[in-house]
Formats: C-alpha cells, structure tokens, sequence
C-alpha cells in the first residue's frame, strides 16, 4: 500500500534512540535510555506535536516492553494448542513425503516396479501437491483456512485407505495422487493459519513448529519403514497405512478449533472476530490488536479498489511483488539445494554408495531423518533469538559444503570402482549394453545392468556385468546370479545401482552433516518468511504462488534426480546441487530482510526498496518499527531523514 496516501504518520523506534517526525516533517531525534520521568516526557512531547499538526492520536502501539505492560508474559495455552493441531497436517506432509523412501525398497520388488515406476510413485504425489497448492490460495480466500485444513484431513485419509487397499501399481499411484493433493493443501494453508492466529513474539517459533512436525513425521516414516522392512509381504501397505491415524486426530480436532480472526475480518465478520481473537489471546486486552488488524485491512481494501486478479495486483505493486519474488525464489532454492532428493531417496542413495542391506539402508535412513528432526528442533529455538536472515544464510553456507563432502564420497567410490573380470556371453545371443563396461561404476550407471561378484574381503573377485532381471531387481536376468536363492549357496552377490566400496562411510556423514545445516534454516525458513511477508490480501495468493513454485520443482529435482545421476554420475549430481544451493546464499544476502519481532501488519514496508536492497538496508539486528496513526498527510520516515538531532 501506498505510505503516500494514507492518513497516517509513521515513527520509527530503534535500540540507539527514538526518532519522531515533526508536523512540518522533519525528523526529531531523542536519545533512548532513562526512566520512566523521561518515557513521560517522552509521550507528552509526542501528544504535543499531534496536537500542534491539529491531529488527533488514535491508535499508539507500546513495542517489547516500551511501557503499558507486555504480552510476553503472557502466553495463553490455547494459541499452543491451536498450532499444535495445525501442526498435525505438517507431521502429514513429513510422513508420506518420508515413508516412500523405505516403502520403494519393497515395492519395486512387489510390484516389479522399473526405475520409470519408482519415479512416478514419489512425483505423482509432488505434482498433485503442487496442483493442490496453488488451487489452495483461491481456496483459502473463498472459504477460510480451517475448511481447508479440514479437506486436507480428509484427501489424506482417503488417500492411505486407496494405497492399503491397492492390489497393483496402478492403485498405488492413484493413492498416492490422493494423498499429494492432501499435502499441497496443508502445505500453504497450515503456516498461513498459525501465523495469522500467532502473536508477534511467538510467530516465528509458532509457525517453525510446523516444520518441526514435518521433520517428526519423516523421522516416524522412516522408523515405521525399519520396523516393516522385515516383512516381506505386504509391510509397505502398513508403511502407507498408518498416516491415517494422524489425519483423523487432526480432523476431529478442527471440528472445535476456530477460524482465523485476520481471515474473519476481511470477510466482514467483525463480532466472530473479535470472539476469536479473545479465545486465542486469552486474558490479554485484544482491542488494540484488534484495530491494529482492521484498520490494516480497511486502508488495504481501499487501496486495492480496481479490476484484475490479486495475482495480478500483486505483480503491479511493487513491494508486494518484491515480496513474492523473495518468497518465491525461498522455496526455490529450497529444492534446488536437493533436500527432497535426500529425503525421498535416502535409502537409496545410501545403496549406491555400498550399503547393500535393504533393512540396514531403510534404518540408516532413519539416523539421517532423526538428525534432521532434532536440527529443526535447533532451528525452533534460534529463530526469535538469531533471525530468520542470519539464520537461513549460515544454513545455506553449511548446505553448500556439506553437498560437496557427500560428492566427494561417491568420487572416491567411484575411483575405487571394483573392475570388471568376467565377461559371460548372453545365451540369446544378442550383443548388450552391459558387456562394453570395465568397471562396476560404469555398469551402476546403466540402469538395465547390474554387478554380479564374489566377496573375498577386502577384495572383490569372479565380477560380471549382466542385465537385470525383468521380473525384479534383485536379480539377473540370466547367468549366475539369476536365482536369488542358488547364487546367495555359492557366496555369489548381486548389486544393482550400488558398488561394494569401503568408502560408505563418506555418503553417511555427507547426508548427517547436510541435515545439520539445512534443517534449522533453510528446512523451516523459506515456510515461515513465506507466511510472514504478504499483506492479508495477498496472503492466500502469495502463500499458493510460493508453495506451488515449491512443489513444481520438488517434481522436476525428484524426477530428474535418477536421469541425472546417470548423465552426470552421482558425484556430479550433488556437485551440481552445491553449486545451486551457492548461488541460493548471495541471493539470500542481497534480498532477504529480517522479520524478526515485526507484526505482520508491519512486514510490507520492508520491502519499498529496491529488491536487490531489501536484505542489505533491513540486515540490522534489533530494529523494531513503531506506527502511529494520526489525523493528516502520511510521511514515512527513511534513515536519511534523520539531520535534526535534539
């Protein structure tokens, strides 16, 4: 909104002093500090100066302990339950974006399904997500937030049932499209409902607890995955399954939880609204908030009067378009730095660097999810105490090189690639692909070969490269690793998309130390910054335009990742990935401003500059912005406004 044509003056407060704008409007320095003689003096003088402009004070908001009591002491149990419930659709999001990483293990070989299938069954489930959330910003403007998390509830139960009942691929697919249509949903509208029901000082740790969910649920998915990899038969249906208990609880408990009061207000609902916001604030006086919130919404729906879409209006505003290129360019970098690929690929990732135990990857799996749940607890806890910018920006820094540590470990796998020996003739006759490789490496690659050897530790010896079986992975589809159980009584092994190599090791702790860094920032960041930054017009629409950019590239980095690593090798894969996830840092530096301790209210006016100084000109840490409404022309005050100093 336009600071120009508003009926308001603004002040700024920040931690050196307190700077007032004079009624001809130049600026008034006054020096902080003193006791409550000078915060006395110091409002008489304001009262003097809004009386000297002929204006009349109507709104004065006391900031962090700046007098007339805080609300920091005073935390109502019910804005904890609230989010908590909401949470529940992250914990969702985690566990079937989670629990196919350990599923795939056992469902390629019950469904024999080809590397084409396996990336179906994890993109389908991201593209309809990606669908889902960006049809979820008109959603969430029509109806509210809390119908929406109720339909979340609903595709995510309905979609476990499909996947338990399923009897082939086909129905596994259609389940799991389902379930992706849950996620997307939940994935745009839970940040968005937590944070427009948070107070200030508790948003940023309130809509972070979200992420914290979705981590927990990877973490449950992945012990779940352990605890059924040693069925055989139908253990991945109670992989699938189980995510419907979580859905039903949180169901069930939106049935009694409210709508929010931000969301209420802009549709007119003002008595509803202010019943809300008590119940959420507990004994806390909602007054001023409350006029805060409407008086916000009015001068917006003033200033957005025209014809177009929000999207529209959005992109031809420049802040707000400043924010949703942020916002945006966030969830970007969030996928290109290849978090899905790990998650979803995990198990499997730990395969190709040697680990050749289906149930030692699926609970190697599990370390790395646990790391990446307790980091985000980390993250929980530093996000109202360092920010969200420094925050994301060492997270970043950390990704990058931990992408490197684990590329480095499949370059030496690589270079200690076992070589080839055997060279068996296929008895159809016919000249494949398999038989011109040298070294395992180079069959792993192939992804109609596989690597078939006798283990003599340390070393390996008797090494074919032969194609696989048709039937499953887990075999060849002739020679002598053809029969699974005859070639296991000769000391015979086979590996496919994997190399024996002493070098596993590396792969693990590329993957432990990447989640170190990436869960506290980048994991839970780009969400919350995202729920934070758009005014309430354009929440809905700026929250569906920043998740599906989210989920489109979770679809492209999760379906190329395979295609990728066997153009580029796996080394040059995360090679690649760091490189990104650089780029991601200076962007971040340049245009992220801090958003920390600001009411939502508050937020647009940090992105007026230009874009590429949004995070440089903000990156000070412990500015707080103070408004006050008064009778008369609006002026807002820059730092180079400061030249009179009393």
């Amino acid at each position: 909104m336009s600071r120009k044509d508003s009926d308001a003056e603004y002040s700024l407060r920040d931690l050196s002093g307190e700077r007032w704008i004079r009624p001809d409007g130049r600026p008034l320095i006054k020096p902080a500090g003193g006791g409550n003689s000078n915060n006395n003096n110091h409002h008489s003088r304001l009262m003097a100066m809004a009386t000297g402009a002929e204006g009349n004070l109507v709104a004065h908001r006391h900031f962090q302990g700046g007098g007339g009591g805080s609300s920091r002491n005073n935390n109502p149990r019910f804005v904890y339950v609230l989010a908590t419930f909401a949470a529940l659709g992250g914990f969702l999001f985690g566990y079937d974006t989670g629990v196919v990483s350990g599923a795939l293990l056992l469902l390629k070989k019950e469904f024999a399904l080809n590397e084409l299938w396996q990336e179906l069954v994890v993109s389908a489930t991201v593209g309809a997500a990606a669908i889902s959330a960006l049809a979820g910003g008109l959603l969430n403007g029509c109806w509210g937030r809390r119908p929406c998390i109720l339909l979340a509830s609903l595709l995510f139960t309905l979609g476990a049932v499909v996947m338990t009942a399923g009897s082939d691929r086909n129905a596994l697919l259609a389940g799991r499209v389902v379930v992706g249509l849950g996620i997307g949903l939940a994935s745009m509208t839970v940040t968005v409902y937590i944070a427009e029901a948070a107070p200030s000082h508790l948003r940023g740790r309130l809509v972070t607890v979200n992420t914290l969910f979705i981590t927990g649920g990877q973490f449950f998915a992945s012990v779940i995955d352990g605890a059924f990899s040693y069925l055989e038969t139908n253990g991945w249906r109670y992989m699938l399954g189980l995510s419907a208990v979580p859905a039903v609880v949180q169901f069930v408990g939106f049935l009694f939880l409210p709508e929010s009061p931000r969301w209420l207000v802009q549709k007119g609902k003002t008595q509803k609204a202010r019943r809300v916001l008590s119940q959420i604030r507990g004994t806390q006086n909602i007054d001023e908030e409350y006029e805060c919130i409407k008086n916000s919404i009015e001068e917006e729906e003033r200033e957005t009067v025209g014809g177009g879409t929000v999207l529209w209006k959005m992109i031809t505003y420049p802040p707000t378009r400043r924010a949703l290129i942020v916002g945006c360019g966030l969830q970007l970098i969030q996928q290109l730095s290849g978090i899905n690929t790990v998650m979803y690929y995990s198990a499997t990732i730990l395969q190709m660097s040697g680990v050749q135990d289906d149930t030692l990857a699926i609970w190697l799996a599990a370390v790395t999810a646990f790391t990446n749940f307790i980091f985000t607890l980390v993250g929980v806890w530093l996000v109202e105490k360092v920010g969200r910018r420094k925050l994301t920006l060492g997270s970043l820094t950390g990704t990058a090189l931990s992408l490197v540590i684990l590329a480095i470990g499949f370059l030496l796998s690589a270079r200690a690639s076992p070589s080839i020996t055997l060279y068996p003739k296929d008895p159809s006759g016919r000249n494949g692909s398999c038989a011109q490789y040298k070294s395992c490496n180079n069959c792993m690659l192939d992804p109609n070969c596989g690597f078939c050897f006798k283990m003599e530790s340390p070393n390996v010896t008797e090494s074919s490269c032969v194609p696989v079986s048709n039937r499953s992975e887990g075999m060849a589809a002739w020679g002598r690793c053809s029969n699974a159980s005859e070639f296991k009584k000769e000391g015979l092994s086979w590996a496919y998309n994997f190399c024996p190599t002493v070098y596993s090791w590396t792969a693990l702790l590329g993957l432990i130390l990447y989640l170190v860094f990436f869960a506290p920032g980048m994991g839970s960041m780009p969400w919350t910054v995202n729920s934070e930054i758009y005014p309430m017009w354009a929440r809905s629409t700026g929250n569906a335009c920043s998740s599906g950019v989210n989920w489109i590239f979770n679809v492209l980095v999760s379906v190329s990742f395979l295609h990728l690593a066997e153009h580029l090798t796996y080394y040059g894969a995360f090679f690649l990935y760091s490189g990104l996830t650089t780029l991601g840092l200076f962007f971040v530096y340049g245009c992220l401003p801090e958003t920390k301790g600001l009411k939502l209210e508050e937020i647009e006016s940090l992105f007026e500059n230009r874009l590429c100084t949004c995070g440089l000109l903000d990156s000070d840490e412990g500015r707080h912005i103070e408004y006050i409404r008064v009778k008369g022309s609006n002026y807002h005050l820059s730092d180079n406004d400061a030249s009179d100093i009393e």
